[in-house]
């Protein structure tokens, strides 16, 4: 046993210059494992909570030093002495202290910080990279990158509805293949979307470029008008995030669509029409987060996709057990800050595997340099991951822990999702 000697916290920054905490467990042996809080700008309103101060007077009320001394005070008195292996017992504990549902007493942000610290230095007593201490053996894939290059929302004039258009180049030979024809693809598409916007298209605040048109059909047919040009047709798919929870009118039952509202059915065929014109890999939160009476049937009319769950799930176990249970979705997108500790996030993925179903890593908006889900997305050797665009820092750290895991790795390769696209 490897006991947990000391632990700290301290406030630091995300990538979109937003407070966050970060917490350090150091072992009795000396091993030092790090932990941090990345959250998204788009939230679901089932995650675990961000406590943060509401101090107007630092970074407009988003500092966490209340968070922080959570950890301080009440966590790490608790933690110390405890095995620091025994990941469950630490996560339990923590959920205990809290004592809510969505951890809005000490703050998911405090508790997930330390529940990946936790994991992080077992990984360093065991003398392993994080994801093969996670995987148990010497990885054998790497996940196929998936990268959000157009961003929906609000720009200017411009509402589209859907948040991401996303690119796969699944039958790429490799992940270097894989990243350079992401690469070659985005650098691409800000020249064909010059020349159809006439002047610099904007970038927007998911680093992709900001939508052209409020029409996503526009939008993928440019995408493949890139991937055409790039010459890489048979080599790369699509995939959508709606994000229909944020353009959805809970008075009037209706989604935001184009220039009008539609249905929830009326969506589902939308989508659907699309999946038949374009091969999209996957769909995300093709309706509100609540919507739990036609996500089975968004299922059931959609043949050519993945239909993925994110707002609804929040990589929430009971929230995926329900979502099996009623043919709502196919999979989930697994984010573990949503739940806030590393073993619900894991239990998640582990019951969604045994029963035939999906789960892919995403990193979050506010992202940070060396994100955790790089290590469970290569420990879990899952098929897919979302990435986000082949710009700025903390988003390209992601696409060189690919690579290098891979390099490092005698007889590792890209995952082969051929067989479970459905187009």
């Amino acid at each position: 046993m490897t006991k947990i000697k000391h632990v700290t916290a301290r406030q630091l920054l995300d990538c979109k210059c937003r407070p966050l905490v970060e917490v350090d467990i150091i072992t009795d042996n000396g091993e030092l494992g790090r932990g941090a809080a990345p959250t998204g700008s788009s939230v679901g309103m089932y995650e675990s909570y961000v406590l943060r101060d509401n101090d107007t007077g630092e970074y407009n009320g988003m500092s966490v030093h209340k968070a922080v001394d959570n950890v301080l005070k009440i966590i790490a008195p608790e933690l110390i002495g405890m095995d620091v292996c025994d990941q469950r017992a630490i996560d339990q504990k923590m959920i205990e202290l809290d004592g809510t549902p969505n951890k809005s007493n000490l703050g998911g942000n405090a508790i997930y910080s330390t529940s990946i610290a936790a994991f992080r230095a077992a990984a360093e007593t065991a003398n392993k990279p994080a994801y093969e201490y996670l995987c148990g053996r010497s990885i054998k894939t790497i996940p196929v990158p998936c990268f959000n290059v157009v961003n929906g929302g609000r720009y200017g004039d411009i509402v589209l509805s859907f948040n991401e258009f996303l690119i796969v180049p699944y039958k790429a030979d490799s992940i270097y293949e894989a990243v350079e024809i992401a690469v070659k693809c985005f650098q691409k598409l800000g020249d064909i979307l010059q020349k159809y916007l006439g002047k610099t298209p904007e970038v927007a605040r998911s680093y992709g470029w900001a939508a052209p048109s409020n029409d996503p059909s526009v939008v993928l047919g440019l995408l493949q008008e890139v991937v055409d040009a790039c010459g890489y047709h048979e080599k790369v798919a699509f995939a959508l995030d709606c994000a229909s929870s944020e353009m959805y009118d809970a008075k009037s039952n209706k989604y935001f669509l184009k220039d009008g509202c539609v249905s929830s059915l009326e969506l589902i065929d939308y989508v659907r029409a699309l999946s038949e014109q374009f091969p999209l890999v996957f769909i995300e939160d093709i309706l509100d987060e609540n919507d739990w009476e036609n996500y089975p049937k968004a299922v059931e009319m959609i043949k050519r996709s993945i239909i993925i769950g994110d707002d609804l799930i929040v990589s929430n176990p009971e929230r995926l057990r329900r979502a099996y249970e009623t043919h709502a979705v196919d999979g989930f997108v697994l984010k573990p800050n949503q739940v806030g500790t590393l073993t619900e996030a894991l239990d998640a993925h582990y019951y969604s595997k045994k029963r035939g179903m999906f789960s892919v890593p995403s990193g979050r908006a506010g992202g940070v340099v060396g994100d955790v889900i790089m290590d469970l997305a290569v420990g879990l050797e899952v098929g897919f991951i979302k990435n986000g665009a082949p710009r700025s820092g903390e988003r390209i750290d992601k696409l060189n822990f690919l690579m290098r895991a891979c390099d490092l790795t005698q007889g590792c390769h890209m995952a082969d999702i051929t067989g479970i696209v459905r187009f």
